[in-house]
């Protein structure tokens, strides 16, 4: 079966009625939650993503409360907060949002993380975010860049200081 291009659909849909429009929206809806939970975000939180950011830190604050002290599980832990924080960023569409979020998780993970541990997949999921923030930055509005990239050094700082296998000539 062959997907039609996405211009095809959007000329399609164009021409379809409004009712079926919000039919085809709710059956899409029903049978994925990443739909659901786009079309949530596009009624209701879309006017500001900032707010809807800090939505989504308090949700997954819990999870980073409850994050186990074994390397191994709170590196499990990590990824899947680290899944759900990127879903809800890509549906934003925002680079600032992003940006807010990496930043977030980051300083989260040197306060609730075992950064005395030498696991390496605990190492890299720190370290490609902090790849992820300082490739983002140039992406931003040059006022914003300027206010993040000083909380970028920040954090920087804040992880030598705290993160014994952290390296921070690599991030200057």
């Amino acid at each position: 079966m062959k997907t039609q291009k996405l211009n095809v659909i959007k000329k399609e849909l164009s021409g379809l009625p409004v009712q079926q429009l919000a039919d085809i929206c709710l059956r899409l809806a029903k049978y994925k939650k990443d739909n659901k939970e786009l079309l949530n975000y596009l009624l209701y939180d879309a006017s500001d993503p900032l707010a809807y950011s800090e939505q989504v830190k308090s949700y997954l604050e819990e999870e980073f409360k409850s994050l186990p002290r074994h390397y191994y599980q709170s590196s499990k832990i990590l990824r899947k907060i680290l899944r759900l924080m990127n879903r809800h960023a890509k549906y934003t569409a925002s680079k600032q949002v992003e940006l807010e979020l990496l930043l977030w998780f980051c300083s989260n993970f040197i306060k609730y993380a075992d950064t005395r541990t030498s696991h390496k997949p605990l190492q890299a999921i720190f370290t490609r975010q902090l790849d992820k923030i300082k490739s983002a930055l140039p992406k931003l509005h040059e006022d914003l860049q300027f206010d993040y990239s000083r909380e970028f050094e920040t954090l920087v700082d804040q992880s030598s200081g705290e993160v014994r296998w952290f390296s921070k000539s690599a991030y200057i």
